[in-house]
């Protein structure tokens, strides 16, 4: 049945503004005027008066973690009692309190952030969670997920004492008798995941349900989600197959990219040898990139740079992979149909990728690669020049900007941070750039990461405007939200604009973006979300 839309203020992305537009069998197979649009009206056809709402295309997270979200909505919110070490701990206390925990069941909880406490400003350690429970193990992971923090039960039930060895690429801390703290960071977080929580394909799918439900919420359709790491126990075959079945059962109500982080050449191997690459699936569930994990995080100094923290002149961050094996790993993926995207937050790994890049360009070049930079944080000119010269795609957040703001010049000092966040620097010299939320580092909160990239100040407008130069307007604001969105997932013929003949995934929202003061683009409400021309989530 044909549904016509008419009387809206329609910002189709590409082409301006239109009024209508007519769905079909999930597509538009028409867009323009009002008058118009009511010649395809057929004796069944649904006629829906927008009364002047504003619609655009469905948003596109490029760079989220949709099964994570899911075990987020599972976790204590410690993003709302992070005023302080004491407030974090009542919260898990009451968190505790609340629920029916098994023995030995673990309980989690994400969001807190050390910056932001009042009392002493570090990270807990086992002795903090010691004093919320010694008999039910604890694992808080900081809001930027490079960190998380297990009390002693925890520990004893994964097995670390002052004898465990390290790990390459990562590392837990220990006092001065070698005790291990509780405090596990990159690489090392695995040694607590692996043993803390392995859901089984019905657990998956309730989780991804949940998050694709979530994500509706806020206008977004399209995800470019790094799932495959989530839980080290769970092979990405049962998570595929619980992608699947939920796309069977009509239950995928947003179109996933499998940014897919293949750890090491075996994993990385295997995956091709079984035909997996680039593509490969269908227009609700496909195989994105190969994804690579090259640092930290800068709010936990785990971001690997070329000289040492301003503020802690001890550390340079903590690199993930060596150059041998980044050559390596993204040869092969190129060669092999595989285009790779890199999460860099400091600038030394993004020089290591764009060699190796560069170098497998050289060996098989190909004109359309679109491997890109997940973060793209702290860069130089020298870097904004080679995503600009190798037609790197740029995998940015703006809503880092409302937190990161008030900490990036004490982190690595004034001169470099002139060149953090260069994200219109990026756009005004023809590199493409695409937003995400990397939630649920921050949630996926789209009118969010659109105020902070217009505005270039922290949402509750305290700190900023940080570079006021690189602000981007509201129309480039949206289109990284969702026309170039889509060309990271080589997706641009067939969604993230409102034209005839491609997908009808839309979003109704509240106020015209264009029309509202910038500083309260966050509080522009979504009213409905539409998938296929079907609606997802409503008001």
């Amino acid at each position: 049945m044909r549904k016509i839309y008419i009387n809206g203020t329609v910002y189709t992305v590409t082409n301006g503004n239109a009024e209508a537009f007519v769905e079909e069998n999930g597509k538009f197979i028409y867009v323009g005027s009002t008058e118009e649009a009511l010649t395809y009206k057929e004796a069944d056809s649904e006629v829906i008066d927008l009364a002047g709402k504003f619609v655009t295309a469905g948003f596109n997270d490029s760079h989220t973690h949709v099964l994570e979200i899911g075990d987020f909505l599972q976790m204590v919110q410690l993003s709302k009692c992070t005023g302080s070490i004491e407030e974090m701990k009542e919260g898990i206390r009451q968190f505790i309190a609340e629920r029916d925990f098994k023995e030995n069941e673990w309980v989690r909880g994400r969001g807190w952030n050390n910056d932001f406490f009042t009392d002493e400003n570090r990270f807990p350690t086992r002795y903090d969670l010691d004093e919320v429970s010694t008999t039910q193990p604890i694992c808080i992971i900081r809001a930027c997920g490079h960190v998380c923090i297990v009390n002693s039960k925890g520990l004893e039930l994964i097995g670390i004492t002052k004898d465990s060895p390290q790990v390459e690429g990562g590392q837990f801390d220990v006092d001065e008798n070698g005790e291990p703290l509780g405090i596990f960071r990159e690489n090392a977080l695995e040694l607590v995941y692996s043993k803390a929580l392995n859901p089984d394909k019905e657990g998956l799918k309730t989780m991804l349900e949940d998050a694709c439900k979530f994500l509706n919420t806020f206008g977004v359709t399209s995800a470019q989600t790094d799932d495959f790491i989530a839980f080290p126990g769970v092979d990405y075959e049962v998570l595929i197959s619980a992608f699947k079945e939920l796309e069977q059962e009509g239950k995928l109500t947003v179109k996933i990219n499998e940014q897919s982080q293949l750890v090491n050449m075996e994993l990385l191997k295997g995956f091709i040898e079984k035909g997996y690459k680039t593509g490969v699936g269908t227009d609700h569930f496909k195989i994105g990139p190969l994804k690579l994990l090259a640092d930290g995080s800068l709010g936990a100094r785990t971001a690997s740079l070329c000289e040492p923290y301003e503020d802690d002149k001890s550390t340079c961050g903590i690199p993930i992979y060596t150059q041998e094996q980044f050559d390596e790993m993204i040869e092969y993926a190129h060669k092999n149909g595989m285009h790779v995207v890199v999460h860099c937050i400091g600038d030394k790994p993004m020089y290591m990728v764009i060699e190796a890049i560069e170098k497998a360009l050289k060996k098989y070049p190909k004109e359309d690669h679109r491997h890109g930079i997940v973060h793209c944080q702290i860069t130089t000119r020298e870097l904004l020049d080679k995503f600009r010269d190798l037609k790197l795609h740029a995998y940015i957040q703006t809503i880092f900007l409302d937190y990161d703001i008030t900490i990036v010049e004490d982190r690595i000092g004034k001169e470099r941070a002139k060149y953090t966040y260069n994200f219109k620097t990026m756009l005004d010299e023809g590199v493409i750039a695409s937003n995400g939320s990397d939630s649920p580092v921050e949630l996926p909160d789209v009118m969010k990461g659109i105020q902070c990239a217009v505005t270039r100040k922290s949402l509750d407008g305290k700190y900023g405007p940080f570079l006021p130069e690189q602000a981007l307007s509201v129309e480039e604001a949206i289109k990284t939200y969702t026309i170039l969105g889509a060309y990271g997932s080589f997706e641009e013929d067939v969604k993230g604009s409102i034209e005839a003949g491609k997908v009808a995934d839309f979003v109704v929202l509240g106020q015209n973006p264009f029309e509202v003061d910038p500083s309260t683009l966050k509080d522009v409400p979504i009213l409905a979300t539409y998938l296929d021309g079907e609606c997802v989530f409503s008001k």
